[in-house]
């Protein structure tokens, strides 16, 4: 399944069928995260439930902490 996430083209393995799923393909499932699809924003409630469709444009923003 192909995306566009974060304005880039991604190619998904077959295993990534839900917001969840993509989340700890990424690795940022243990992180504060705000998932847009086709510019709408996914409750952290829906994102076990949410399934992503070939062609979505997905917008991932997390917090990454420093100083």
């Amino acid at each position: 399944m192909r995306c566009i996430i974060n304005g880039e083209t991604i190619e998904l393995p077959h295993h990534v069928r839900t917001v969840a799923q993509l989340l700890r393909h990424f690795h940022i499932h243990e992180k504060i995260a705000i998932v847009e699809i086709n510019m709408d924003i996914v409750p952290k409630d829906n994102y076990e439930q949410r399934a992503i469709a070939d062609g979505d444009r997905i917008e991932i923003v997390h917090f990454v902490g420093g100083g």
